[in-house]
Order: C-alpha cells, then structure tokens, then sequence
C-alpha cells in the first residue's frame, strides 16, 4: 500500500458555481484547471498538477453546508495574509471567527494561520507550518503573542 504524504485534491458544494470561479481565481489566486460548464470546476492549487480544489454546483438548497479547507503557505504569507485580504474586501479571522489584523498560532501543531469565509461561507484558511517544538498547554495565541513569549524559533522569524 503506497503512504499518504499531501492532500491532491478537495471539493466543496457551491450556490453559485460562476461566482465561486471568479472568488477562488481572482482572490484566492488560484489557476483555472476545467470547467464543465453549470457543472464542476476544477482549480490548481500551488500551480498545475501540486493540487486540486473542485466546485461543485450544488445550487440553491434548504440546508446550509459549510466545510473548512486549509490552504498550504508560506509562514511570511500567513502573516501577511490579514492585510492583504482586507485589501481584497474579505475579512480576515481568528481561530474563534472574529475579525483580526493578525495571524493566529495553533500552539499544539505549531502553525501559523488565518481565517476568512468563501463566498458560500465555507471557512477558508492559510496556514504554514512552524519549525518550533509544539506546546498544545499553550492553546492558541496571536503571532505577536508567541513571538513575544519566545515560542518562535529563529528560523520562524527569518522566514516571516
């Protein structure tokens, strides 16, 4: 049996598939793959044949189906990921689902991430993993926090 080492692809149900196109390409960044036309898209992700994100037209339905997808960073791009998506008009969010200005650390993995919501509410978010040592006692905690209590090691820093 071969092991598992990445994530090639996920989908997620969307209301509005021409919508959800122009979000995931033109603020997400990703490269349109495919399209079946009312049907399915599909998107590269990290560039062509690294990974997939599939949309589903799932039209307008009774219930309201969210799913959470994490998109693979760089620690400098996590951090920077607040501003840039308040200039794109998308509210960046803290592991609780408040607005912030800055990444947070999930001290138990350690990774560095940041929230926002897709135009069918699923929970988006940029995540790069840390070079430190995990400390799950420490929950979870602004960059700034975990910088400042000396949790971030110097290669953390260096590739902020």
């Amino acid at each position: 049996m071969a092991g598992v080492s990445t994530l090639f692809e996920a989908h997620l149900p969307v209301t509005n598939l021409e919508t959800s196109i122009a979000f995931y390409r033109d603020r997400v960044a990703l490269e349109v793959a495919h399209v079946i036309e009312g049907r399915v898209a599909f998107l590269w992700i990290g560039g062509r044949g690294t990974a997939m994100l599939g949309l589903w037209s799932a039209g307008p339905a009774p219930q309201n189906l969210t799913l959470n997808l994490a998109f693979g960073s760089t620690i400098a791009d996590v951090l920077a990921a607040p501003q840039a998506l308040g200039a794109l008009g998308i509210a960046p969010l803290d592991f609780d689902g408040r607005p912030t200005e800055e990444a947070v650390v999930l001290a138990w993995m350690p990774a560095v991430a940041v929230y926002f919501r897709g135009p069918d509410g699923h929970l988006l978010e940029y995540l790069a993993m840390l070079p430190d040592s995990p400390r799950p006692e420490a929950g979870v905690m602004t960059w700034t926090t975990w910088y400042a209590v000396g949790s971030a090691s110097p290669r953390a820093v260096d590739r902020a």
